[in-house]
């Protein structure tokens, strides 16, 4: 049975991503709510050397926050994901696998990335700025709360997640002053029209969490290639260059003097104003 399901796995092809998570340990911490999962996950990647493969989402308010690395940080990093989630009074479930069979690799989200948006040379324009999140019960508490929040200060709503049960979340970056105001005023707007589930303010997001959270697409910019000034003496000199390049074929060796015989002897195309001196010629006579 292991001979077939690592047959079948050396069939799939590889990856497209760059990072490979095969034969590292596994750490997975679920939550029930988008704010405390990102938050949980941010504690995670800033308290062991573990990488963020990304976020499942089953409905019902459940997200799972996906980690790989050794198995000495992958068990670090769950333990302070647990502690943090239980702070928030979300925690479900967490789990660490220090070898996972390859058929399960295959088969579950748990290899590659889940939530990439700044792939294929893009990038975004509130990246390395502070993240928050404001998640609410009902779609019309989650538009009121980023409508205040953008109105309080000067942020950007960058993107919103829908995970089942009627829990969306805004989520918006800025400066951490501006995020900081703008969450509270988010806060007080939900609570005013419906309800209010839970906060979060990322001062600085890493790397790994930063290329997981959604983003819309208006903030996604594809990188223009860099343009470098060329001096113009340098483009005198490569168009001199291309001038005085030669043929590719050229017919025959021409001497500077030839007599008659040699000029009689030589193909149409190559016949060019060839200086003849008296002395040859006499002499070929």
């Amino acid at each position: 049975m292991e001979a077939y399901n690592r047959q079948s796995i050396g069939k799939v092809q590889p990856s497209r991503h760059k990072r490979d998570f095969s034969d590292t340990a596994l750490g997975l911490v679920s939550t029930r709510s988008f704010p405390a999962i990102v938050g949980t996950a941010d504690m995670m990647l800033k308290s062991a050397g573990v990488h963020l493969v990304g976020y499942e989402k089953i409905g019902g308010g459940h997200c799972t926050a996906i980690v790989r690395g050794g198995i000495a940080d992958v068990r670090l990093a769950v333990e302070a994901g647990v502690q943090t989630a239980e702070q928030f009074g979300q925690l479900v479930s967490s789990l660490v696998i220090a070898r996972p069979f390859p058929n399960l690799e295959v088969v579950l989200p748990i290899v590659t990335r889940l939530g990439v948006f700044a792939e294929d040379g893009r990038y975004s324009r509130l990246s390395n700025l502070a993240v928050g999140l404001v998640e609410t019960r009902g779609f019309p508490a989650m538009v009121g709360a980023a409508d205040a929040m953008l109105k309080a200060a000067d942020v950007q709503l960058a993107a919103y997640e829908k995970i089942g049960s009627g829990l969306c979340t805004a989520i918006i970056r800025g400066t951490v002053a501006n995020v900081a105001v703008a969450v509270e005023a988010g806060m007080f707007e939900a609570e005013r029209i419906g309800e209010l589930n839970a906060v979060m303010v990322i001062p600085r997001p890493l790397d790994d969490l930063e290329q997981t959270l959604p983003l819309a697409s208006c903030w996604i910019e594809e990188r223009q290639p860099l343009r470098v000034a060329v001096k113009i003496k340098e483009k005198e000199q490569i168009a001199e260059k291309e001038f005085l390049q030669l043929p590719e074929r050229v017919p025959v060796k021409i001497k500077e003097q030839v007599t008659e015989k040699e000029l009689l002897e030589l193909p149409e195309e190559a016949w060019l104003p060839l200086k003849v001196t008296e002395e040859s010629y006499t002499s070929e006579i």
